[in-house]
């Protein structure tokens, strides 16, 4: 009995033991909206992602380019740094101790169409009046003496402006503190003969740096042919530069006196500015000029009384009221007269990415007695002061290393005070110089250019056919070949 109850014990101890534990019901599958929005949150964050590797991959392109572009202006502005100054580089040799330069240039004009051009001779000259030609406008030789701290200059000029001639243009001698850091410029210069006249910008920039043929009416007026005899200090301090200087006042190329000096006073006139860079691309170059001295009015010797005859009637016959009598001329003597000019000037540079240099410029000029060439001022023989008043303003561009493009208008009023008898009332009249000058030029680098320039001349000395004074129109076309070395 017990046996039986033991053996049923253990069968059913074993069968409790081997009977497999209850497997759980399979998870359900997710929804289709749970699959949907898992694969909408792994797409967005793949797209995240490569939006941030395209900004970052498009930042690092922006800075490479801006690297490139301002690299390519630092190598622009290099290369034509390099440029000027292989440009400006000259033939050296050795003269004893000094080292001798030479350098020049050539210029020659052809003047396709002259408005005012005439087949006919000035009758008080006896010059050919007609403007349409060849010419020689300028042929320079120039040969700069340098050793240590002194330094000579001779230059030559030949054209056949006014017939074939050869002058000396500047010679001047001189002692320099020269500025290691800028060779063009020292701290101080002192030159003594025939130099530049130290006022404005436009009278000292040389003629083969000018892209215009010819200075503006201004400065033709009060400064003909640039150089005069007397002495000159100049210089400059990092961004400051100073000219000033002592003249006879007779400038080479002015009309009474040119190169001489008729009455005892001095000329004095100067420039004070500043020249700077900025922001690697642009430049500031300003002044202010001013030059006081004294004029020279020619003597007048007395005349004698006269009769003069007028055969009105043509019958070679002395009629009543033929004859008349003049008065003699009252002798003036030889006088001085104050006068003066002040001026200010302004320029602006910019490297223009892939171009080149792009310059602004302007000047301003009033002046008392100052003509000497347009209308010679004599405020003695006018009995009254002239004053006077000048003006430029104009660009050039460079469009690349072989082209150029130039625009300026200038304006200069020679009597501000003018008038004319009408019926005994005086009227006034004008006395306004203008010249709009568009100029295009090809140029190649140290060796030379070729510029056009049209100019549409404007001044006060026409006349209608009642004899009353007019703006003469006087445009011009004029192809120029130049040659630098």
């Amino acid at each position: 009995m017990n046996l039986r109850l033991g053996v049923a014990v253990l069968l059913v101890a074993g069968t409790a033991v081997a009977q497999p534990s209850p497997v759980p019901p399979p998870p359900s599958p997710p929804s289709f909206e749970a699959q949907l929005g898992a694969l909408q949150a792994e797409l967005d964050r793949r797209m995240g992602e490569e939006r941030a590797a395209i900004a970052a991959l498009k930042s690092s392109l922006d800075a490479a380019e801006r690297e490139r572009r301002a690299l390519a202006v630092d190598v622009q502005r290099l290369s034509q740094r390099l440029s000027q100054q292989v440009s400006e580089l000259a033939p050296t040799v050795a003269a004893g101790r000094f080292g001798l330069t030479l350098s020049g240039f050539v210029q020659v004009d052809g003047v396709f169409y002259r408005q005012s051009s005439v087949d006919d001779l000035d009758p008080s000259t006896q010059q050919p009046l007609n403007e349409t030609r060849f010419l020689v406008r300028r042929a320079r030789l120039r040969a700069d003496l340098d050793y240590r701290f002194i330094f000579g200059a001779l230059e030559l000029d030949a054209n056949t402006v006014n017939g074939p001639q050869v002058r000396p243009i500047s010679f001047e001698v001189g002692v320099r503190y020269k500025n290691p850091n800028d060779p063009k410029t020292p701290y101080i210069a002192v030159h003594m003969g025939l130099v530049r006249t130290p006022f404005g910008f436009e009278v000292q920039q040389s003629d083969r740096d000018r892209l215009f043929l010819e200075r503006s009416n201004v400065a033709q007026a009060f400064f003909p042919g640039e150089y005069d005899l007397g002495l000159r200090v100049y210089g400059g301090w990092r961004f400051l530069r100073y000219a000033i200087g002592a003249m006879n006042g007779d400038p080479i190329g002015e009309r009474l006196f040119p190169g001489r000096d008729p009455n005892q006073s001095k000329d004095f006139v100067g420039r004070v500015g500043v020249d700077f860079g900025f922001f690697k691309r642009f430049g500031l170059a300003a002044g202010f000029s001013a030059v006081y001295g004294q004029g020279f009015h020619r003597p007048v010797a007395t005349g004698k009384d006269t009769v003069a005859w007028r055969d009105f009637n043509q019958n070679g016959v002395v009629d009543p009221g033929e004859l008349q009598p003049l008065s003699g001329q009252v002798a003036e003597p030889a006088a001085n007269f104050a006068r003066y000019a002040i001026g200010g000037d302004l320029r602006l540079t910019a490297l223009l990415p892939r171009l080149g240099t792009l310059t602004i410029y302007a000047e301003l000029v009033y002046g008392s007695n100052m003509d000497r060439n347009l209308q010679i001022a004599d405020p003695i023989a006018a009995l009254r002061d002239i004053r006077e008043l000048g003006y430029y303003i104009g660009f050039t561009a460079e469009l690349s290393p072989y082209a150029m493009v130039g625009l300026r208008y200038d304006g200069y009023d020679a009597d501000r005070d003018a008038t004319r008898q009408v019926n005994a009332i005086p009227v006034p009249r004008t006395s306004q110089y203008s010249t709009l000058a568009a100029t295009v030029a090809g140029r190649l680098p140290r060796y030379g250019r070729l510029i056009l320039e049209y100019d549409h001349n404007t001044n006060p000395l026409g006349r209608k056919a009642d004899g009353t004074p007019t703006t003469l129109a006087d445009d011009s076309l004029t192809l120029r070949g130049e040659v630098t070395f």
